[in-house]
């Protein structure tokens, strides 16, 4: 007599899962069945599953979804190829937030989406060449000349990809639109409203200022760099926020970290959150100019987020189900049953580590979140070694975690 084969490909057990959209933290056991999300209890039956992989003393989390990423490798000065990156930082999704523009989209498609092993999604520029002239000592605005801001361009490319683009985006500052300012983003929202997606837009140093920037932007349209240092900070001179953050929050507009190589200032961040406004979404806005630091990656991010005293589960939901929703993708950012097995695998670590912002600000943190591995559609994929692992050199001086 011929036994039958178990029902599941994989069983996850004894890791402590935070789920927020399913309002879950605890021991939870995860069935694999097809690359997709079987069962999910307290305990499952260990001979249930062809395979069994122990995670106890771990933390278990829907794939972590990087929002504001640059990954239009080899084609961009500053890009960073996704899949080194995803997989340091325990990140399944990794959306590219506007390298690419109308002109330029098919080949982010093709080089870089289709052959990624992480799951690759995008913004697509507004400007028709996307982000092309940004490097150390030469930046462009790509959005400063209106002849590049074709609404009938993007519209035309956003229809032909609509199973990846999820936003349309615009950098707005005196580097990045120049003179025309906020007709660039008049642009962008047009575009966003004739396609039925979100507009991401970067603020930058004015003109235009903060308050002027957030006073167009539409329920579900995001502000990346929202904790900038000044100029155009979210808190004034004195440390007040700026009454034009609590507008476009009842509004329903939301707020990205974006963290890059100058958007992330601890006065900032801590200010705002001392204010009880604490960021939507955590993301790292990772380019070749800032993954060797500051910005790193998204779970160094994650980890400066939680020494400005922002909870572990709530900074989860910054990276999961916040994110999956500004996308409008309500198959990721969870573990319900059904849902694709992208999974993200992490151990929190007590350490004293030495933050620093992108004005050279430095925090002391007492947790690391470290990455232990990750799953694409159940398939596991082992973690890469991060700086914490390894000796680090700080003013010239080998320290030691």
């Amino acid at each position: 007599m011929v036994s039958e084969a178990p029902p599941h490909d994989l069983l996850l057990t004894g890791a402590r899962l935070v789920d927020p959209r399913n309002g879950i933290d605890g021991v939870r056991d995860i069935a694999i069945s097809d690359g997709r999300v079987a069962a999910v209890a307290a305990s499952l039956d260990p001979g249930s599953a062809r395979a069994v992989r122990d995670l106890r003393g771990l933390l278990v989390t829907p794939g972590l979804i990087d929002l504001h990423t640059h990954i239009y490798h080899r084609a961009t000065s500053y890009g960073v190829a996704p899949d080194p990156v995803a997989e340091r930082s325990a990140v399944t999704c990794m959306v590219d937030a506007g390298s690419a523009g109308a002109g330029n989209f098919a080949g982010l498609r093709d080089f870089v989406i289709t052959p990624s092993r992480s799951r690759v999604l995008a913004f697509l520029n507004i400007s028709f060449p996307g982000i092309f002239a940004f490097d150390r000592g030469l930046m462009f605005g790509e959005a400063s000349l209106s002849e590049l801001l074709s609404v009938e361009r993007c519209v035309a490319v956003v229809g032909e990809n609509r199973d990846v683009v999820v936003g349309i985006k615009v950098r707005l500052g005196a580097g990045t639109s120049g003179r025309i300012g906020l007709e660039a983003l008049e642009r962008a929202l047009e575009a966003a409203r004739q396609t039925g997606l979100p507009v991401m837009t970067h603020v930058g140093k004015p003109p235009p200022g903060y308050d002027e920037i957030l006073a167009r932007l539409r329920p579900g349209d995001i502000l990346t760099h929202c904790f900038r240092p000044a100029p155009n900070a979210p808190v004034d001179d004195a440390g007040r926020l700026l009454p034009a953050l609590l507008e476009a929050r009842r509004r329903g507009v939301l707020f990205d970290i974006g963290h890059g190589m100058g958007a992330f200032g601890f006065s900032s961040a801590e200010a705002a959150i001392a204010h009880d406004f604490a960021p939507d979404i955590v993301s790292s806005d990772v380019h070749m100019l800032c993954v060797d630091g500051p910005a790193f990656d998204l779970l160094h991010t994650m980890s400066k987020l939680a020494t400005c005293g922002v909870g572990l589960s709530d900074v989860i939901a910054m990276a999961t189900d916040a994110p999956a929703k500004a996308m409008r993708r309500p198959d990721l950012g969870h573990l319900s049953v059904g849902a694709p097995a992208d999974i993200s695998l992490l151990e929190t670590v007590e350490a004293r580590y030495p933050f620093v912002d992108v004005a050279g600000v430095e925090r002391e943190g007492a947790m690391l979140f470290r990455p232990r591995g990750l799953l694409h559609a159940g398939q596991f994929c082992e973690p890469v070694p991060r700086l914490w692992e390894t000796p680090y050199y700080r003013d010239g001086v080998l320290h030691d975690h």
